[in-house]
Formats: C-alpha cells, sequence, structure tokens
C-alpha cells in the first residue's frame, strides 16, 4: 500500500537528536536496531531476555527516547507504538497506520509524541495513571513499545522489447517475453505481546507521559510498502525495577546485612548509664 503521510526523518533531525553508534550493544532487532536510552543520564538501558520478552527499566520521571537504527542497505519504514498508541498520529496503534521513514542506515532517536512537524511533547516514564494511554481511556497495553518494520516495494522494472527469433519470423509467430513475478519477500507473522503479569506487582506500573514540548523536526514522504503485513516487530516492554525484580526479570541487587559494632562509639563512662 502507498502510505502518503510517512514521515521523514530528515538529517537536521539526526543532527538535534544525536546520531547513534554504527553497532549498539543493547540493540533489539534484525531490520533496525532498537534502543531505550535515558534521556536524563545519557544511559543505554541494558535490555534484560526473560521468557521469550524483551524488557528494560524504566526510571519514574526520566525522560527516554527510543533510539532506532536502520540495519538495511535500503529506505525501510517503521510504524511506531508506545502504550499500543501510535507515536505520530496518537490512534490506537495498527500496523497499516503512519510511521517513520529512515534512509539507508540510517539512525535517529524518537523522543516523544508528535505534535507538529516541528514539535514532539516527551517521552517520560511515569505512573501508569498519568500516562497518556490511560489519559485518553486506554490503558490495556501500557508498559510496550513497538516497532512495525516495512521493506520498500521495488520498483517495476521497464518492459524490454525483444526482437522474435529469426526462425519464429519466418513461422509468422513470436515469443512473447515472460514477466517477471513481483517478490513480496517473507513477511514476518509476529503479533505485539502485551501479556497480564505473571504475579502481582511490587510497585505501581510505568507508564508513558505526554511531557513538555520539544523541538524535532520530520518532513513528509511517499513509501509503498513491499507487503500488507510486517517484515519485522521489534517489541520492548518496561517496567519499573522492583516490578522487575518481583517477575523474576532482574535480579535483586546483592546487599550484605549490617554488621553490629560492638564498640560503636568510645566512651569515657565506667558504668552503665540511666536509659531516658
Amino acid at each position: 500500500m502507498t502510505q502518503p503521510f510517512s514521515f521523514l526523518l530528515s538529517a537536521i533531525t539526526l543532527a538535534a537528536a544525536g546520531l547513534m553508534s554504527a553497532a549498539p550493544a543493547q540493540a533489539v532487532g534484525r531490520l533496525v536496531d532498537v534502543d531505550v536510552i535515558d534521556r536524563d543520564s545519557g544511559a543505554r538501558l541494558p535490555v534484560y531476555g526473560h521468557k521469550g520478552q524483551w524488557w528494560v527499566e524504566g526510571r519514574p520521571g526520566a525522560r527516554y527516547a527510543i533510539a532506532v537504527r536502520n540495519a538495511t542497505g535500503a529506505r525501510v519504514l517503521g510504524v511506531m507504538s508506545v502504550d499500543g498508541v501510535n507515536v505520530i498520529s496518537g490512534e490506537t496503534a495498527g500496523w497499516e497506520q503512519t510511521g517513520y521513514v529512515l534512509s539507508p542506515w540510517q539512525s535517529a532517536q524518537i523522543t516523544g509524541w508528535r505534535k507538529s512537524d516541528l514539535e514532539v511533547a516527551a517521552f517520560n516514564f511515569t505512573a501508569l495513571p498519568n500516562s497518556y494511554a490511560a489519559r485518553t481511556g486506554r490503558p490495556d497495553n501500557v508498559g510496550v513499545i513497538g516497532l512495525a518494520v516495512f521493506r520498500e516495494k521495488a520498483p517495476e522494472p521497464p518492459p524490454v522489447a525483444l526482437a522474435p527469433p529469426a526462425d519464429a519470423a519466418r513461422e509468422g509467430r513470436s515469443d512473447r517475453l515472460a514477466q517477471p513475478s513481483a517478490r513480496t519477500g517473507a513477511a514476518a507473522d509476529a503479533q505485539m505481546e502485551n501479556r497480564a503479569l505473571g504475579s502481582q506487582p511490587a510497585a505501581p506500573r510505568l507508564g508513558t507521559g505526554h511531557g513538555a514540548r520539544e523541538s524535532a523536526w520530520a518532513s513528509h514522504t511517499e513509501f509503498e510498502r513491499r507487503t500488507v503485513r510486517p517484515d519485522e516487530i521489534v517489541t520492548i516492554r518496561y517496567d519499573s525495577r522492583a516490578n522487575l525484580v518481583a517477575m523474576g526479570v532482574m535480579t535483586a541487587p546483592y546487599r550484605p546485612a549490617p554488621r553490629p559494632a560492638p564498640f560503636p562509639e568510645s566512651t569515657d563512662s565506667r558504668y552503665v548509664p540511666d536509659p531516658d
């Protein structure tokens, strides 16, 4: 399908957001590399695998960005969702919707909900009731980042006219050149998952808020998808450290028990004083 309202991330956007490294160490994905960046600390969040899903730890109150790198030598379209909401249009997310187009090997950081061609509202980790999805009546899919990746359809080659073979011409007939069949490739048949938590969360679940407005310039372009279904779906779930530890995604850091000191203070007193 032709998507006339896809967004092209320009060199200006990349300069403002910062280029990513050529080989991200924590990235998830095959056609694209996807990372989550804590914008307040600049740290690339470690990715934890658990029961077939990828998780990152969100720090309540921190702004974050979704870093995407096109790992192919051709343009790709990425339809991006956060908490089940399209980050560009604000619709409940679906594969057929608008997305960002990345040029070959291009990298970019998506820093918020798109408000116009010039601005976004920053992504930030927040309590579920304060998330944009919950505030717009859609709390069921809070806690997940998704990217549906489409390859671009190759242009049809121009027809080639061939002279008929000499023997066919003598017999008054010609052989027609067979038309090449359209190559659709193998589209990934995965669907975005957002299963219920396996255990009672230890703390309120995290969602993504609708933060302050920021400059983030993008232009429009056309992109014809090679297939109706995505060629790849990248899914990264997130929650607080307390909840990830409770679910077994992360292990709690080891903290040795405090050692009582036999002589916490030196004193000149020779006898036990009365308590207060």
